[in-house]
C-alpha cells in the first residue's frame, strides 16, 4: 500500500499552510487549561545538550533537571512532571543511563554522523549499533539532505531502513533538517519518504504506534522548527494514519524557547491529529531552554508573579 507513495506526495499550498499555522497562535486558552498544557509540554520535553563542551558533569546536571525540573523554593500545588527523555551524544549515554536509574526517562542519542550526516553509511550504522549497545532507548538519526535534494530517493530510503534495522528495540527519530530542504513541498515529500521507507519494508514486523518519529531539525541549522513546516509534517502523519498506517510520532526541535510557543504547538497537534497524539509517546519537543520558561509560566499562574532566572536550576 505504501510502496513509493511519497512520489505522489501532495503539493503544499505554502500561503495557506502559513496562514493556517498562524491561526493556531490565536486560540484562547483558559487558565486551568493553560496549567495542564504547560505540565503536558514539560512531560514531552527531550531535554537536550549537544555541544562540543559537553562533559559527564554537565550530563549529570541535565539528568537531575530532567528528573526534577522544579527546584525553586516556591512550592507548587500540583507537581511538575519529569521530562520524557534526555538527549546526548553517544559517548555520554552510559553517564546518562546511570544518572537516570529508577526513573522512567528515556535516553536518546544522536547518531549517524550528527548533525551533517556526511559519513559513509557503514560508519553511520556502526555508530547506531554502538549507541544501542551502550544503552540508548531512542536513536535520533539524520538523513542525507544532499542525496534527497539530488533526487536520490532510493539511497535515502536505504539509509533509513538500515538505520532502523540497526536500532533493534530502540525507537527511531528521523531528522529531516527541514531548514535545508528549502520548500514546504520538499518537507512533505521527505516526511512521506521517511515514513514509507519503513512501512514498505518486506518481511519486517509491523511498526507499533510511536516506534518511529519524524523530526524537523538538529537544532544546528536555521531555520529549525517552524509552525508551517511542523503542520506539513503533521499532515503527512495524519494521512498515513487515515490510510491504515500506524501512529507515527512527531518532534519539532530547535527554536522553540517559550512556553507560549509550546502551547501553540500543542493546539496545532490537537486540531490536526487529535487528542491521541497529546502524549510523550507520540509527540516531543527538542529543546534545552524551554523547560525553565515553562516553569516560569507555571509559577506565574500559581503565585501571580514571575520568578527571577536565578531562582530556577539550570
Amino acid at each position: 500500500m505504501f510502496q513509493d507513495s511519497f512520489r505522489k506526495s501532495p503539493a503544499v499550498d505554502a500561503v495557506m499552510a502559513k496562514r493556517r499555522a498562524s491561526a493556531f497562535t490565536t486560540r484562547s486558552i483558559k487558565t486551568t487549561s493553560k496549567s495542564s498544557g504547560l505540565r503536558l509540554a514539560m512531560s514531552m520535553l527531550d531535554l537536550t545538550s549537544l555541544e562540543g563542551k559537553d562533559s559527564p558533569e554537565k550530563v549529570r546536571a541535565l539528568c537531575a533537571k530532567a528528573i526534577c525540573p522544579h527546584v525553586s523554593s516556591t512550592p507548587l500545588k500540583i507537581p511538575v512532571p519529569s521530562v520524557a527523555a534526555v538527549c546526548v551524544y553517544p559517548m555520554l549515554i552510559a553517564i546518562a543511563k546511570k544518572a537516570l536509574v529508577g526513573h522512567n526517562i528515556k535516553v536518546a542519542a544522536v547518531a549517524t554522523g550528527f548533525p551533517s550526516g556526511q559519513y559513509p553509511l557503514d560508519i553511520r550504522i556502526r555508530d547506531v549499533r554502538s549507541a544501542v549497545e551502550s544503552g540508548a532507548d531512542e536513536i535520533d538519526m539524520v538523513v542525507s539532505r544532499g542525496l534527497f535534494l539530488a533526487g536520490q530517493f532510493d539511497a535515502v530510503r536505504k539509509e533509513i531502513v538500515e538505520t532502523k534495522d540497526a536500532c533493534g528495540a530502540a525507537h527511531l527519530k528521523i531528522i529531516l533538517e527541514t531548514g535545508e530542504l528549502e520548500t514546504l513541498d520538499n518537507a512533505r515529500r521527505a516526511s512521506d519518504l521517511a515514513i514509507n521507507a519503513l512501512l514498505s519494508r518486506r518481511d519486517a514486523k509491523p511498526l507499533s504506534d510511536g516506534e518511529v518519529f519524524i523530526k524537523t531539525s538538529t537544532g544546528k541549522i536555521q531555520p529549525a522548527a517552524t509552525m508551517p513546516v511542523t503542520l506539513v509534517m503533521l499532515e503527512a502523519i495524519r494521512d498515513t494514519f487515515l490510510a491504515g498506517g500506524p501512529k507515527i510520532g512527531m518532534k519539532p526541535a530547535g527554536g522553540i524557547r517559550t512556553a507560549k510557543q509550546a502551547l501553540h504547538y500543542l493546539v496545532m497537534v490537537k486540531e490536526t491529529l487529535g487528542d491521541d497524539w497529546l502524549t510523550p509517546n507520540l509527540f516531543r519537543f527538542g529543546a534545552s531552554s524551554l523547560a525553565n520558561d515553562i516553569l516560569r509560566q507555571i509559577l506565574k499562574l500559581e503565585t501571580g508573579r514571575y520568578v527571577s532566572s536565578w531562582d530556577l536550576g539550570e
